[in-house]
């Protein structure tokens, strides 16, 4: 069993001094004989010895106080030498079913323009923030969006984080992306669809599978994979609520989790209630969706079989397109599902507490609430200049507000 002791000594270096007659001085003499260096030693969890130098006795009695704590908690083994290609092909195997289909492609998308840019061959311990500066400057010669470039940082960060821990293949603190601050973007203002203009779509809209998409995302605030995910057995008429819970893969069912991993029950307004009804009343029954019809589940299902669906792949295609053109003809300014939801969150905000509308959302951090899904609507701005303009319809005539005082003559002594 390895030893938890971390000690320092000192490391003698040249040879070993020698008296007048040519024989070598005994090891109590060599202090002022001999140069030397100071060394923190410690043994590895197999037993394997290792030593680091340092010049002065402070900075090894430092080093050896921080090592002592790794050694208690396990962690006194050197991180091991693997070259950024392995990591990768690792990393993929590893996270697969771990996290959304999604996030495990945007990190190898990412690890792949970094492994082109840096060599695949490089050792993760030789990667320091200068390559992960270098790579980040040429993000931004590539002309791709601040944001992007942002996401790509964030991306990495958490990749060698989990280089760091559990993995152990670079030292703690040596996260080469840990200190790349992304860059301050100007963000836009967030999109909110009025309600006049959802009526004039739905009135426009004679589809009843159309109606129910957009009025349930308008009114539960529902992702675009929530809402197509969405089964008749997760629809509650009676209690006038839908439920976002993930899936397992069956003969009928396609294997699915939502993004924050959370099963959410949302209240819906009657008219969802209503259009929801209306549109079960047309769909075939060979389909267990609310949103996917029985011959597209389908061709899903046989894709599935083969190893040839993509989960990239949408579950309905042509959404945004044909959404677009229902907007253009409508005669309303064009909005997409998520600013539906964006809109959705909004109204909420209106009535209820902060970390309701958060929980209701969908989000673990509130932060992403108020910054990317609340919007100003027309009628906060009207509220802020109807308040302004009253604080300034006042009296000015009023002498707590001017200087109507009597003037009092300047005297330069006193009398």
């Amino acid at each position: 069993m390895a030893t938890e002791k971390v000690g320092v000594y000192r490391k003698y270096r040249g040879p070993i001094p020698t008296d007048q007659t040519g024989r070598p001085l005994p090891k109590t003499e060599w202090l002022r004989k001999r140069s030397f260096s100071w060394a923190a030693r410690w043994f590895g969890t197999e037993g394997k010895r290792y030593s680091k130098s340092f010049k002065t006795r402070k900075e090894a009695e430092r080093f050896a106080d921080e090592k002592r704590i790794e050694v208690q908690r396990g962690k006194q083994d050197l991180p091991q030498r693997v070259k950024l290609m392995s990591f990768m092909a690792e990393h993929k195997r590893i996270m697969r079913g771990q996290v959304a289909y999604a996030t495990l492609y945007d990190q190898m998308r990412a690890l792949r323009m970094f492994a082109a840019h840096v060599g695949q061959d490089v050792e993760l311990t030789r990667i320091s923030p200068r390559h992960a500066e270098s790579f980040v400057a040429f993000r931004f010669k590539s002309r791709v969006r601040i944001a992007t470039v942002n996401k790509d940082i964030r991306t990495l960060r958490r990749v060698f984080s989990l280089a760091v821990e559990p993995r152990g293949y670079i030292p703690a603190g040596q996260n080469p992306f840990a200190k790349i601050r992304e860059r301050k973007v100007t963000f836009k203002p967030v999109r909110y669809v009025k309600v006049e203009d959802l009526l004039a779509l739905l009135d426009r809209t004679q589809n009843t599978w159309w109606k129910a998409l957009i009025t349930l995302a308008y009114t539960s605030g529902g992702r675009r994979d929530e809402l197509l995910n969405l089964t008749w057995a997760d629809v509650d008429f009676a209690r006038g609520s839908v439920c976002f819970s993930p899936k397992e893969a069956s003969e009928q069912l396609i294997a699915w989790e939502p993004k924050d991993h959370e099963v959410r029950v949302i209240p819906v307004p009657e008219l969802a209630v209503q259009v929801l009804a209306d549109l079960q009343n047309e769909v075939e029954e060979g389909s267990p969706y609310v949103f996917i019809g029985e011959k597209r589940l389908a061709h899903i299902l046989s894709r599935r079989i083969k190893n040839a669906w993509d989960d990239r792949c949408d579950l309905v295609n042509n959404l945004i397109r044909d959404l677009q053109v229902m907007c253009a003809r409508a005669g309303v300014e064009s909005f997409t599902l998520h600013d539906l939801r964006r809109s959705c969150i909004t109204n909420w905000a209106q009535v209820l507490p902060i970390h309701v509308v958060q929980r209701l959302a969908g989000h673990s951090d509130i932060t992403t609430t108020q910054r990317y899904y609340l919007a100003v609507r027309e009628s906060d701005m009207e509220r802020a200049r109807q308040f302004q303009s009253e604080i300034l319809a006042v009296d000015l005539t009023d002498p707590k507000l001017t200087h109507s005082a009597p003037k009092q003559p300047f005297s330069k002594g006193t009398s």
